[in-house]
């Protein structure tokens, strides 16, 4: 492991969903933080469309990158190029400039598509979306960077599935209020199962990704074991609103419909709705992933469970009024 204890962590995207929880856990390191949006007193402005502004990295030892476009209903489409692809160039560019040998990307399982079940890190990209095919583009972009000095460099590339945790307005936050306000459907079997990742668990390997030595290290993140629909419903059913089972059903077939259906609608009246048919797609798919990362000896602070009843008991059980929000997806 690569020990420095003086080093200068430099967080570009702080002030998001996941940023915000890696920058209280490492308090207690030489970390700055740089972001365009909800700056604080100790934070600075930086925006990796502008290269001009990224010059405050130098004599930064670690460069973590957080920065993203990741909703799937970004308009226009380039702006996911310009911040995930040439943002990923002039981070390399700017640690070209100023000597600094190591990286940490948080890209994502979306690189991978509708992939085969436990889909590992040696997965082929099968991207479906222009997140995922940005995402992907901008690691390529990254190991050319890190094959031009592999005996000094290090490149930790962490591909999360998806991210949930207290404070997060994203797709896992949107079925666990549907449930909980009784507006859930189940839509299919519910055997489909889904791998997820809690924010605090992923902060945490984040910091303990640090310390790795030159080289190159890529991992998919997953809390394991995957949970199954039905059972994570079941779960949320019985926690929040003390009911058992999973209530109404509906065939797969008569989601996707409706789906496309409420697709053509917003085309007509231009405005988004939280259901789409790829949506519905995507929640009665399995997607279920493997990864490496016991091989680091890292252990998660939570177990998968843990987090979910983090995450009821913050959102829908305790008294949180002035609670801090984040819109992710």
């Amino acid at each position: 492991m690569y020990k420095n204890i003086n080093k200068k962590i430099s967080v570009i995207g702080g002030n998001g969903f996941l940023g915000s929880e890696l920058l209280s856990l490492m308090r207690d390191k030489n970390i700055k933080n740089f972001d365009v949006n909800n700056l604080t007193e100790e934070d600075s402005y930086m925006d990796v469309e502008n290269i001009d502004s990224m010059d405050q990295l130098d004599g930064s030892s670690v460069v973590i990158n957080l920065a993203a476009i990741h909703r799937d209903d970004v308009r226009p489409i380039s702006r996911y190029d310009e911040v995930n692809v040439n943002g990923a160039k002039n981070v390399c560019d700017i640690c070209e400039k100023y000597n600094i040998n190591k990286i940490i990307f948080t890209s994502s399982v979306a690189i991978y598509g509708f992939a085969p079940p436990n889909t590992d890190e040696s997965g082929k990209p099968n991207y479906f979306n222009d997140y995922g095919r940005t995402k992907y583009e901008a690691e390529e972009i990254y190991k050319k960077w890190y094959l031009k000095d592999t005996l000094n460099r290090s490149l930790v590339i962490i591909r999360p599935t998806v991210i949930f945790g207290e404070g997060n307005r994203g797709n896992v936050y949107n079925l666990l209020n549907s449930i909980c306000s009784n507006k859930f459907l189940m839509i299919g079997s519910g055997k489909n199962k889904k791998s997820m990742a809690y924010v605090k668990n992923v902060a945490a390997f984040i910091k303990y990704s640090i310390d790795f030595d030159q080289g190159i290290h890529i991992y998919n993140y997953i809390d394991k074991p995957d949970i199954d629909m039905n059972t994570l419903v079941s779960l949320t059913r019985a926690k929040v609103m003390k009911k058992k089972g999973v209530g109404l059903r509906i065939p797969y077939f008569i989601g996707v419909l409706f789906g496309h259906l409420i697709d053509i609608f917003s085309k007509i009246m231009s405005k988004n709705f939280p259901i789409s048919y790829i949506r519905v797609k995507k929640f009665a798919s399995t997607t279920q992933f493997n990864t490496s990362i016991s091989k680091t000896g890292f252990q998660a602070p939570y177990s998968l469970e843990e987090g979910l009843i983090n995450t009821l008991n913050y959102e829908f059980l305790d008294d949180n009024k002035d609670k801090q929000v984040f819109f992710t997806e």
